[in-house]
């Protein structure tokens, strides 16, 4: 009977006792997403960059001598026939006088030639003396004639060689650095030139591309020949050793016709004008070429995840599921990553919070201010 009872107790408590509860699971986060749109952008690359002026000249004595005057300094801007340097010239005006009077001679044995024709021509016609001295005056005054344009050959050359001795401006331009000072000696085969001269009135800026930014370079302009895509390239912006930008724009006119073989890249040329000669050969900076990019898909750099090379998103599928989503980057606006391929507009990705994210897990999306658009 005792252990009805206390079986009867235990039934009791037992029915009494609460029910274990079923595990509730944790709802889905709640992310931030956005739908990508498309819109009108525009890239910038950035190319190293040196400046020449459209003419850089050195200046070299054609003639040997001592440096007498030096009529111009440094860094002066000159015009066109002004003389720059005087070498003495005392001896090239004796050679010059010696040769004029060597001219003089050769028209005196000339003139003597034709004196000795016209005695024996009547003396022949008369058969006074035999027609072979007459031969022989004309031989002789056929070599006095060429003496004399032999000497007035020489004459030219010493008038020449005096007029090398005062040495000019060939363009306008610069002065450069003058190596050579008052007193010293001079001559063609110095290893230095006298000076250079510059016309920077316009430059030229040269930079390079790799035949892989060559390759897309021809792919991103409009044009089907080289010429053709020359005439429809946008302007470019020079950028200056402080990264400054230059005021005025240039214009891509040439590009070579071959790749370097030791570097592998080719060169390329901008023209900018320089009216106020702000430039100067030697300069350098950065060629900043532009591309328009219209219809492009925009992303946030802050919504991707870079991995082995590859760029990520996380997009929103069907029931709220994140799939992780490779993209194609066709260049960058700010905090914005223009996309070619792997999504498409309308598409909703998460913007943050993903950084434990897995794929396929369910989150409940958040609109967030759209902020997709182009800047």
């Amino acid at each position: 009977m005792k252990t009805i009872y206390l079986a009867l107790i235990a039934l009791s408590l037992y029915s009494c006792s609460p029910k274990p509860q079923t595990a509730v699971a944790p709802p889905p986060p709640s992310l931030p997403v956005a739908t990508i749109v498309t819109g009108n952008d525009t890239t910038y690359q950035e190319y190293p960059a040196s400046v020449e002026g459209t003419v850089n000249v050195e200046v070299r004595p054609q003639v040997s001598g001592t440096l007498d005057r030096v009529f111009v300094d440094e860094g002066s801007f000159v015009n066109a026939g002004r003389p720059l340097f005087k070498i003495n010239d005392q001896p090239y005006r004796a050679a010059l006088n010696n040769a004029i009077a060597s001219q003089h001679a050769a028209e005196g044995a000339a003139a003597n030639a034709q004196l000795e024709i016209d005695k024996l021509t009547p003396l022949v016609q008369n058969k006074v003396v035999s027609d072979y001295q007459l031969k022989t005056a004309k031989a002789a005054y056929d070599i006095a004639k060429a003496n004399i344009e032999q000497a007035k050959a020489n004459v030219s050359t010493a008038q020449i060689n005096l007029g090398y001795t005062l040495i000019k401006a060939p363009v306008n331009g610069y002065i450069g650095r003058l190596l050579k000072k008052q007193g010293s000696l001079v001559g063609p085969t110095d290893p230095e030139s006298l000076t250079q001269l510059s016309d920077v009135h316009d430059v030229h800026v040269y930079f390079s591309l790799s035949e892989k930014d060559f390759v897309n370079f021809k792919e991103q302009y409009p044009g089907e020949t080289l010429n053709d895509k020359l005439k429809q390239l946008p302007s470019v912006s020079l950028l200056l050793a402080d990264n400054s930008e230059y005021t005025k724009q240039g214009k891509i006119d040439m590009i070579d016709g071959q790749f370097d073989k030791t570097t592998g890249a080719i060169t390329l040329r901008a023209s900018f004008a320089n009216p106020q000669g702000l430039l100067r050969s030697g300069n350098t900076g950065k060629i900043r070429l532009s591309l328009q990019h219209k219809n492009v898909l925009i992303v946030p750099q802050a919504a991707t995840i870079e991995l082995q090379d590859k760029v990520f998103v996380f997009a929103v599928a069907d029931s709220n599921k994140v799939k992780k989503q490779v993209i194609t980057i066709v260049g960058k606006s700010g905090d914005n990553y223009l996309v070619k391929e792997g999504i498409k507009a309308g598409d909703q990705i998460v913007l943050s919070g993903f950084d434990h994210l897995q794929e396929g897990t369910v989150i409940h999306p958040e609109k967030a201010a759209n902020k997709l658009a182009a800047n």
